[in-house]
């Protein structure tokens, strides 16, 4: 009988089945999908000109854990092996190799907000947007679907708690935001969320910087009024079940 059940046992497995004898073996599951996703999320950082090498970090929660990026390795050689997990304190819970540096933004934002995913990037046009404003100028009513005309956090060292607490600030009913002289930060209910986020944040500075660059001319820029309106109705965008 005893070996009937280890049969079974194997048998589920091999299908991807939980098996009900082997407590935890779901979460295991699931942990080993994020972390397939979340490497995959983190090489398209990369495909699409976001970040050049390891500059920038991706995250995910499963449950109480949250998976990240390692410090300082290349995304092309990570493999499932590799899956760097932390608790909600910072507690390294899962592998060996050591967190992203950026851990305390990540950390940050699952605390205080309902994030299940989130992507850091070093984008080109945001981070030069970055440099030049305080807010990025409201000239496309995309904003609204970051929850607002999207902010710029004050420079603090990366990796600090300092830098954390800025973002924080300028994330403060956002989905997204600058960070001076460093990069953008977005975050969502998925991976996929989080990044089109991103995306989109990129797209809106370099669309303002193209804009700007006209001579003679001024951008025309929209109201918050019009950016929160246009927040309304993207909420409702795409398919519905």
């Amino acid at each position: 009988m005893a070996e009937q059940r280890h049969e079974q046992g194997d048998v589920r497995e091999r299908r991807g089945v939980p098996d009900p004898q082997r407590p935890g073996r779901h979460a295991v599951l699931e942990e080993a999908r994020a972390w397939e996703a979340l490497v995959t999320t983190a090489r398209r950082t990369v495909a699409d000109q976001l970040v050049v090498g390891t500059s920038g970090n991706v995250s995910v929660r499963v449950g109480d854990t949250v998976l990240v990026t390692p410090s300082g390795v290349p995304y092309d050689r990570l493999t499932p092996d590799d899956v760097t997990g932390v608790d909600l304190t910072g507690r390294q819970v899962l592998g060996t190799l050591r967190p992203t540096s950026e851990l305390p933004m990540h950390l940050a934002v699952y605390r205080t907000t309902d994030a299940e995913a989130i992507v850091h990037t070093h984008a080109v046009h945001a981070t030069a947007v970055s440099t030049l404003v305080t807010e990025l100028p409201r000239v496309h009513y995309m904003a609204g679907a970051l929850g607002g005309p999207v902010r710029v956090a004050p420079y603090a060292t990366y990796g600090t708690q300092e830098l954390a607490d800025n973002m924080l600030t300028a994330l403060a009913g956002r989905s997204g935001c600058l960070l001076r002289n460093h990069g953008t930060l977005t975050y969502g209910t998925t991976l996929d969320q989080a990044y089109d986020r991103t995306a989109q944040l990129e797209w809106m500075c370099r669309l303002w910087l193209t804009a700007a660059s006209v001579p003679g001319l001024e951008p025309s820029l929209l109201t918050e009024e019009q950016i929160a309106e246009a927040g309304e109705r993207l909420r409702g965008y795409g398919q519905r079940d």
